[in-house]
């Protein structure tokens, strides 16, 4: 089916995903941002069928559930893991995981893939092979980093190679010498009236005393939350009047407790927990500072375009997108080093007027962002490269 012949409203669009979605009580839900511009799409498509792994459990609370009424499952085995036996086992289930997903995609009228995963990876190399349109996003840093995984390294050399010269490829940030199919793209996940809202909170935004320090995502090694606790500690010996709030769940969140407890910091360092995604843009209106200090893989961070709506002045370390989101409008630090990260918050902190225009062009520049402008730039992008105008009216809801 020609795209050029008919509006994308009536077309099956199939999106491969690693992401788990959780089906409870009767509602489908999965991570929060991700639920919310799956949502984007279900407005461009009269269905959307999703090819990833399905759990019947209750969701995370970071979860939210998807609010469209045309959106249903094909789901697709779980795979992948770190230790030996989960990936033996992933070689060994290969060739049905395959041939799983390759029934999923026939029939279908345009297929969208979403990287890097490990479901992601076959969706790359099956997708072209359909002779319909095809779109991928690649979450991930497009420029690479110390580390990464030869799947990983492997799925964006085929999403730049001639396999996927017909599609089109969305990544995070401008890179020069890309091929045509490989576009920048840049997301929100808060809605106009969100944004609105941030901007209230952004043009009252001031220092406070004791200062207000956020960090707000996933508690798992990659995100070098130590390396934050570590600073609060050179921040507590340099008598800094502060509060760290670090909202968030994983599998490192003991540990950090355990760390701050030992550096002193159990007054100081308050652990909340995953929340909803409503509750971290209260979060975000309360702090003055947004820390992240991962090391690698950020793509495109969008806790740190939300806190920036909110005015709150963000530090982040020197590597991918983040100097270029930062430039003007927050301060960098040298990835895994507390001293370079602690001396940023000082010098934020002891200079009101820096802070004031910091926060201030922060506010400006990612209040550009939302929901609504996603989906109008989805809608032109497809219209552009597939040649038809979808639809932008959204769809019913549940």
């Amino acid at each position: 089916m020609l795209l050029a012949d008919t509006q994308l409203r009536g077309l099956s669009l199939l999106i491969v995903s690693h992401v788990d979605h959780y089906e409870w009580n009767g509602e489908l839900s999965a991570y929060g941002p991700y639920a919310r511009e799956i949502d984007i799409w279900a407005d461009l498509f009269s269905e959307i069928v999703i090819a990833s792994p399905l759990l019947h459990a209750q969701p995370p609370r970071d979860c939210l559930p998807f609010s469209r009424s045309n959106i249903r499952m094909a789901p697709q085995r779980r795979s992948g893991g770190d230790r030996f036996t989960a990936k033996a086992m992933q070689i060994v289930r290969l060739p049905s995981l395959i041939v799983r997903l390759a029934r999923t995609m026939r029939g279908r009228d345009a297929i969208h893939v979403r990287c890097p995963g490990n479901l992601g990876l076959l969706g790359v190399i099956l997708a072209p092979l359909f002779g319909v349109p095809v779109v991928a996003k690649y979450a991930g840093q497009w420029n690479g980093y110390r580390g990464e995984p030869l799947s990983v390294k492997l799925q964006r050399w085929i999403l730049g190679s001639p396999w996927w010269r017909k599609g089109v490829v969305t990544v995070y940030g401008e890179w020069p010498g890309q091929p045509r199919q490989v576009v920048p793209f840049f997301t929100s996940m808060m809605t106009e009236q969100q944004v609105r809202t941030a901007a209230v909170a952004a043009d009252s935004k001031t220092l406070t005393s004791p200062l207000q320090i956020l960090y707000a995502g996933r508690l798992v090694a990659a995100k070098c939350v130590g390396t934050l606790i570590d600073a609060a500690a050179e921040l507590k010996r340099q008598r800094l009047g502060f509060e760290l709030h670090i909202v968030g769940d994983g599998e490192e969140r003991s540990s950090l407790e355990q760390r701050a407890q030992a550096a002193g910091l159990g007054g100081s360092v308050h652990f909340h927990g995953a929340v909803s995604f409503s509750e971290a843009m209260r979060w975000h209106a309360r702090a003055n500072l947004l820390v992240l200090p991962s090391e690698h893989s950020e793509g495109w961070p969008k806790v740190l375009a939300e806190a920036m709506c909110h005015g709150v002045v963000c530090i982040g370390t020197d590597h991918g997108l983040l100097p270029w989101m930062l430039a003007g409008r927050g301060r960098v630090f040298h990835a895994g080093c507390a001293d370079s990260l602690a001396a940023e918050i000082l010098t934020v902190a002891g200079d009101e007027a820096m802070y004031r225009r910091l926060s201030r062009e922060s506010a400006r520049w990612a209040q550009q962002y939302s929901i609504e402008k996603l989906r109008d730039a989805l809608a032109e992008l497809l219209a552009d490269r597939w040649g038809a105008q979808p639809a932008k009216e959204p769809a019913v809801g549940r």
